[in-house]
């Protein structure tokens, strides 16, 4: 693969949740991170840029925080020229900024909730077009690099409605397409189904119902599991061979002998949510 040891990433959407625990992982791993999302000061849910930042610092990594709303095109080409200044290339895009709306997880037909559900569409599926699109001449630069687009099952199965739906299938195909331009340049792309993670919105529901959701916290996975998965790849010599693939992360966890935080290895939900897409190999130009 070619990956410098001193390697450079930009995770979107890092103040809190799988952003934040992708960031602390690859910082504490040695790769010098920056850290991006709006989040200025702590509001209803803990977690800032500059706290993800911080912490990266204080596990010896080195974490650069980076105000940025992913929804202003200008915002992110300037964070990208930023980063081709301080460090003339880049190695590692994870594009996880993503809109969560309140409605999201609430039961009911997509009509009944708000329409601002299509918000996912642009922070969450054309956000990661975009970054893409600004990251790609850092990536080439070194001609060998690595994009994650973080997923779900929910590109597969009926998972909280049609957009939500929509806007992880959408990431999927992206990276496959995506691999097949990337391809002469060494650079990977891959789209990494994450399971239910132990963010700072999920413990707040475990805890305000314990017995309700008990099953749902023990199967569920540390954010930084995924940023370890990430942190493997960027390692793995057959990296190229995964390219355009829709990957699950407990299942690519055993495969590179990955585990979680606890030590614990988090179980594939394949079985009961599905399989990933299976794209056609077919290329039309």
């Amino acid at each position: 693969m070619g990956l410098t040891e001193d390697r450079v990433a930009v995770v979107t959407g890092a103040s809190r949740g799988a952003g934040k625990g992708i960031a602390l992982a690859l910082g504490e791993a040695g790769t010098t991170v920056y850290v991006t999302g709006r989040t200025r000061e702590a509001g209803a849910l803990p977690g800032t840029v500059l706290d993800t930042a911080a912490e990266i610092n204080a596990r010896g990594g080195t974490g650069i925080p980076v105000i940025c709303d992913h929804s202003q095109d200008d915002q992110v080409e300037a964070l990208f020229e930023q980063v081709e200044r301080e460090h003339g290339a880049l190695d590692v895009l994870v594009n996880n900024a993503f809109a969560i709306h309140p409605d999201l997880a609430r039961k009911g037909p997509f009509w009944e909730k708000s329409l601002a559900l299509q918000d996912m569409f642009d922070v969450g599926m054309r956000s990661a077009y975009v970054a893409s699109y600004y990251a790609a001449p850092l990536l080439i630069k070194n001609n060998a690099g690595l994009i994650v687009n973080t997923s779900s099952f929910g590109g597969r199965c009926y998972m909280h409605g049609p957009a939500y739906g929509a806007g992880k299938a959408a990431v999927d195909k992206m990276a496959h397409d995506m691999a097949v331009d990337f391809r002469p340049h060494n650079v990977a792309i891959i789209s990494l189904w994450m399971g239910l993670l132990k963010t700072e919105r999920t413990k707040a529901l475990f805890e305000g119902a314990p017995d309700r959701y008990k099953s749902f916290a023990a199967a569920a996975e540390s954010p930084e599991f995924t940023g370890r998965l990430i942190d493997a790849l960027t390692r793995d010599p057959h990296l190229m061979k995964r390219s355009g693939q829709v990957l699950i992360g407990a299942e690519l966890g055993e495969e590179l002998n990955v585990r979680d935080i606890d030590g614990t290895s988090p179980r594939s939900h394949r079985e009961t949510l599905g399989a990933p897409p299976a794209f056609n190999k077919a290329i039309v130009q």
